[in-house]
């Protein structure tokens, strides 16, 4: 955030003309991605480049056979990949959807290596092209979770500073941990700076890369808020408990399992894509649990209004220590108490939420959740998501931008 008396009696001055972000997850979507939020936020005052996806031929393939939502025409150029958004925020981002890209990530090192260069020489084509018709000479680029693609960017885009945006565990994603992690150790190494969204994955990222700070999570509390007035006119009539997001292996089977079976006066509802065949194939016996697709996220409020409670109930391993979740604010936002396992650093929320790690205490303690229900506990939950709103953790992300030399020239005042 620029302040006032910065610009009367400046001691820094702006060495970047847009932010440029390239991310690995598609602006529009079915979750809440932070990249997204953070973009949105930092539209107001900057100009941003999203750069989306990198849709291979096999994705393509998959839209226009329609088994994937997928860009086809911008793909192949037949309709513009460039596109220019007005928020609801007021700001405005611009959209580029790179060309059609080779597959990667199931090569071994050598062909993946030469298929990537060739990959990110026609991105970088591209992008320079976009630049050039938005005017941007020197950006700031953010790069969102995606070493393999940073690594040998860097360079290419006339840039004066990088971050690494780093927000999950590299090496605990299949989908990209086969080539991540050896990308990521170099690419920490030469970017600015790395921001994390967790404290734990601070830590493990400050042992390579000094120039670590951690930008947490945030919620999109106007949306998530609606909720809690949505309840107010019609009150939930039984106990629903809801989790909120893709439900993987991080889930624990045996203490969910446990509760359904323990709770049968309560409806256990997912919200979200299932990756864990396990869990349809434990719970869908039980009458009382409920498996909802994803849906966008304006239609989440009138869901979450027919809630409860809430759950995170992550087993507790070296994945799951590296995560600080999106979902606990959310949550939050929409008044609702909240039963998580200690899974991680979760120190900022020992006023407002349950923590449980066994099977039976995390009934018991859901069972003390859903009388929670006094005027004064919510708004403290209210309160506790207004305070790690996306705007307040934009402040945060700018600040770190700020002590980048790269990014900000340092005048001395009279």
């Amino acid at each position: 955030m620029i302040y006032l008396d910065e610009i009367l009696n400046p001691t820094n001055v702006q060495q970047f003309d847009s932010i440029i972000c390239i991310s690995q997850t598609p602006w529009q979507g079915q979750f809440q991605n932070s990249a997204v939020q953070l973009m949105t936020e930092l539209s107001k005052r900057y100009r941003i480049i999203y750069v989306d996806y990198q849709y291979t031929v096999k994705d393509w393939v998959m839209g226009v056979t329609g088994r994937r939502t997928v860009p086809v025409w911008e793909l192949l150029n037949l309709s513009s990949p460039l596109s220019k958004k007005k928020l609801e925020n007021g700001g405005e981002i611009y959209i580029w959807i790179p060309p059609i890209m080779l597959p990667t990530n199931w090569l071994s090192n050598e062909s993946h290596d030469k298929v990537l260069q060739w990959n990110v020489n026609q991105l970088a084509r591209g992008l320079r092209h976009v630049m050039k018709q938005l005017g941007v000479q020197h950006p700031l680029v953010v790069n969102a979770f995606n070493p393999v693609w940073g690594l040998p960017l860097l360079g290419k885009l006339n840039e004066c500073a990088t971050i690494y945006y780093c927000y999950d565990e590299i090496t605990a994603e299949s989908w990209i941990s086969r080539h991540g992690q050896r990308y990521e150790q170099e690419y920490l190494k030469k970017v600015d700076a790395v921001i994390t969204t967790s404290e734990a994955l601070r830590q493990t990222k400050s042992r390579t890369q000094p120039n670590t700070f951690c930008v947490k999570n945030g919620a999109n509390f106007s949306l998530f808020s609606q909720a809690r007035k949505l309840a107010k006119l019609q009150p939930p009539t039984q106990p629903v408990v809801g989790y909120l997001g893709t439900a993987d292996n991080r889930i624990n089977i045996d203490l969910v399992e446990h509760c359904a079976r323990t709770m049968p006066d309560v409806t256990f509802q997912f919200i979200g894509e299932v990756n864990e065949p396990a869990l349809k194939e434990r719970l869908s016996g039980f009458t009382n649990v409920l498996f909802t697709p994803s849906v966008p996220p304006a239609e989440l409020p009138q869901l979450l209004a027919k809630w409860t409670a809430a759950i995170i109930p992550f087993v507790c391993n070296a994945h799951t220590y590296t995560i600080y979740p999106l979902k606990i604010n959310e949550y939050l936002a929409a008044g609702l108490p909240v039963v998580s396992t200690p899974f991680s650093i979760l120190d900022d929320f020992n006023e407002v939420i349950e923590l449980a790690n066994s099977p039976e205490d995390f009934a018991q303690a859901l069972r003390k959740a859903l009388a929670d229900t006094s005027p004064q506990r919510i708004e403290q939950r209210i309160e506790m998501a207004k305070s790690n709103s996306w705007p307040k953790r934009a402040e945060e992300f700018e600040g770190v931008i700020r002590q980048i030399p790269q990014a900000w020239m340092e005048e001395q005042t009279l």
